[in-house]
């Protein structure tokens, strides 16, 4: 097999306009991940019991299934019970909920790492639930988990891939499509392994930098 550049000149339009789509899905399933994760690790302390365990189960129960089968389920299953998700929205999602069972136990971590103390005196300034976690928990859980929930982003980025089972044209299946309509496989998938490297190196080292700046001793 030769290396050939004319395919390569074809190819990278395609490649970079699968690589956007593969951004925009990894930060808004980042972004519904956060927001999911930290909702469920408010439930998991909830003073009921019915609402902690059923929090925790069924956390459990998409965390130990596979993203894949996920995926499956929100683009294949759900249109035979009448709800109908875009390939797009549906893999942002399946990467949302899959990976907010993972950002909950970070956020869990970094809650539970504040002083009982501060708890104490929120309420000793008469502070409401609200006005507790706004003020005094979050910004003092938060920082410590940067580095964790940065980690959790590369991870995504990395997971993608998965996406094209449901037709969405990211960086892979864009370069799928094209070997496969082209018999030409050298050029179009050695370009995916270098766009991921070039994405998640520097992301990698901005990871590295945040757990360095926050990581407590």
């Amino acid at each position: 097999m030769d290396w050939s550049w004319i395919v390569v000149a074809d190819v990278m339009p395609r490649l970079l306009a699968g690589l956007l789509v593969t951004v925009q899905a990894t930060f808004a399933g980042a972004a519904a991940a956060y927001v999911l994760g930290l909702l469920l690790a408010i439930l998991r302390r909830s003073p009921s019991r019915l609402v902690s365990l059923t929090t925790y189960w069924l956390s459990e129960f998409v965390r130990r299934t596979p993203l894949l089968v996920q995926l499956y389920f929100l683009f294949y299953v759900l249109p035979d019970l009448g709800v109908y998700l875009s390939p797009f929205f549906a893999g942002v999602i399946g990467l949302g909920v899959h990976f907010s069972t993972y950002t909950a136990e970070v956020f869990r971590a970094g809650i539970e790492n504040v002083p009982k103390g501060q708890w104490e005196a929120a309420r000793s300034l008469n502070y409401s639930p609200t006005q507790t976690w706004i003020n005094v928990i979050l910004p003092q859980s938060i920082p410590p988990m940067i580095p964790p929930l940065a980690n959790y982003l590369v991870t995504m980025f990395k997971e993608t891939p998965l996406l094209a089972a449901i037709t969405v044209v990211e960086l892979f299946n864009a370069a799928n499509i094209y070997s496969n309509s082209t018999y030409k496989y050298l050029e179009p998938m050695t370009l995916v392994g270098l766009l991921f490297l070039i994405v998640t190196i520097p992301t990698v080292w901005a990871t590295m930098y945040l757990e360095r700046r926050y990581s407590r001793r």
